[in-house]
């Protein structure tokens, strides 16, 4: 016989969740101090509802989440435009709710339904949010929210390139300047994965823009503030340096390079061969074909530099 006084409550379906997430981010725009309990009430209702969608996604330690829910989940998010009232809402979310969210934003990117990842195509067709997750670096309390957000955002090559080539992407030039240490340690962070996650797209956007980038780059590297000349000038780090070598492959190894790009290549001939020779990809089994690589890089600039010598 059971002794139950309280009937179990059912489980939530991965469209009543959604539902009540987007109910209580929308409930957020109270902004009367006559309401000002009800927006207390509204901050406790989004919290708790993360809460559960954070359990759903990744389940709560004891339980494994079901896949489907998590497939359905993410659908649902981006149909009934979650993603939009996450980004928006983040400034007015307490410390907790930002640190749930930042979590299922980053779950929710990576799912795929059907081999297709939603949430990257949803990002797609609204890219304006991006620009607003840049410009949250001149807010300092949600600033390293926004950049976990990124980041994660970078990791897939058309959201990376979208930043690299909009006005947004300047910015960065100035917020690793942030006189916030933590805010502009991430701002640089992010600055340095968009120019080292993807190599074709990021030698793509050098290509096109060599000039205006590196006359910023230029700046940042003989700027007076102690810290960001000290993480500008990070080459005795050797994942920074191979990182930067395999941007420079295909910078190099493109067969239709610009007449711009080969007369750099020329003209600092000597330059480049000696910092190529001294950068060794260390013990490894990648250390053969980094080798190799190398080689051909150094035989393309020695080509460039003949070629160069022959024009009249």
């Amino acid at each position: 016989m059971s002794f139950s006084f309280f009937k179990a409550s059912r489980p939530k379906t991965p469209q009543e969740v959604v539902k009540t997430i987007k109910d209580s981010l929308m409930a957020l725009d109270t902004k009367t101090v006559v309401e000002v309990k009800a927006l207390e009430k509204a901050l406790e209702e989004v919290e708790k509802n993360f809460v559960t969608l954070r359990c759903m996604l990744c389940g709560d330690g004891e339980v494994e989440p079901n896949m489907d829910q998590v497939s359905q989940l993410a659908l649902e998010v981006c149909k009934e435009d979650v993603p939009a009232l996450m980004i928006q809402k983040l400034p007015n979310l307490g410390w907790e709710a930002r640190k749930d969210l930042v979590h299922c934003w980053s779950i929710l990117l990576k799912q795929k339904v059907d081999s297709r990842y939603c949430s990257v195509e949803y990002i797609e067709n609204h890219f304006e949010f991006l620009d607003f997750l840049v410009v949250c670096y001149d807010n300092k309390e949600i600033a390293l929210n926004c950049g976990l957000m990124l980041r994660e955002c970078i990791k897939f090559p058309t959201l990376a390139k979208y930043i690299l080539e909009s006005a947004s992407f300047e910015l960065f030039f100035k917020f690793v300047e942030l006189p916030n240490f933590d805010v502009a340690s991430d701002a640089f962070s992010t600055f340095k994965d968009l120019l080292t996650k993807h190599c074709t797209v990021v030698a793509e956007y050098l290509t096109a823009h060599y000039d205006e980038f590196f006359d910023l780059y230029e700046k940042l590297v003989t700027s007076s503030n102690y810290v960001t000349r000290r993480q500008s000038l990070k080459d005795s780090s050797k994942n920074i340096q191979i990182a930067a070598f395999h941007i420079f492959k295909v910078f190099v190894a493109n067969p239709s390079k610009p007449r711009e790009v080969k007369m750099i290549l020329a003209k600092n001939r000597e330059k480049l061969l000696e910092l190529l020779l001294n950068l060794s990809a260390g013990k490894g089994v990648e250390d053969e074909q980094f080798e190799e690589e190398k080689e051909l890089i150094i035989k393309e600039i020695d080509r460039q530099s003949r070629l160069s010598n022959r024009d009249p």
